[in-house]
């Protein structure tokens, strides 16, 4: 017992100080866990990231910065989006797809690939394309275009004014049939990233330094305890008690 009270005050103290700090997102790859770190550090936002098997991360913050990291990465898009390819959309099963969801899968792939392509451009936060192919119609004369719709939401400090035409001119040549013209492509800026008012190092440090300290009081006063227990009592002196010869 004399040694198990000591390693559970300990145990208490390192376990108070770990809970200053909570989970954000998990299941990150390193370099999106990077990238999140270093969002957060430059809003003033402390964070930082941990791994059990190097494969998968984890981001974390401290818990009075929780709402404020969670704010900042959603202005900046993030965790990004995860987009599928066309490999994942038509991956073999065993059902037999009809043509109407055959073609529903090729245009939500080419969306997903496309949204993808344009989301790693310098500046880009977001993005979203949307196709609308028609039904081909044997009766018609005259068969209905194709469209496209791209939604960029992109980094204020960054002008992607110039960069219009050739995002249409990708998307273009990426759906068969698809006018330039019929492609329209609209952009907003991400809201700025307003730098967090930093944590003083009083409050940052306020639970680890009582936990630490309640340790340290807990071990001492277990210390005092088992020591008066063994320390040998000193008689008193009572006032009956004769001290000389008797007269």
């Amino acid at each position: 017992m004399r040694k198990i009270l000591p390693a559970l005050l300990v145990a208490t103290a390192l376990g108070l100080t770990a809970c200053a700090e909570k989970e954000l997102y998990g299941g990150l790859s390193e370099r999106e866990a990077n990238e999140m770190v270093a969002v957060l550090q430059n809003a003033n936002v402390s964070a930082s990231k941990s791994s059990k098997d190097g494969k998968v991360w984890a981001l974390k913050t401290r818990a009075e910065q929780f709402s404020s990291a969670v704010a900042v990465l959603h202005d900046q898009g993030y965790p990004r989006d995860k987009f599928e390819s066309l490999g994942e959309v038509f991956k073999k099963e065993g059902f037999v797809s009809s043509p109407m969801e055959q073609r529903s899968r090729l245009m939500y792939g080419l969306s997903q690939e496309l949204s993808q392509t344009i989301s790693s451009i310098d500046g880009v936060v977001q993005a979203r394309v949307h196709i609308a192919v028609p039904e081909a119609d044997p009766l018609a004369e005259q068969q209905k275009p194709s469209s496209a719709s791209v939604f960029i939401r992109h980094n204020p400090d960054v002008d992607l004014s110039g960069q219009v035409g050739s995002i249409k001119a990708l998307v273009t040549n990426s759906i068969e049939g698809l006018p330039y013209d019929k492609v329209t492509v609209v952009m907003f800026p991400a809201k700025p990233v307003m730098a967090a008012t930093p944590v003083s190092p009083i409050k940052s440090f306020t639970m680890p330094a009582i936990a630490i300290l309640a340790a340290i009081g807990g071990v001492g006063a277990y210390v005092v305890s088992r020591t008066s227990r063994f320390r040998p009592r000193r008689k008193l002196r009572t006032l009956a008690e004769p001290t000389g010869p008797a007269a």
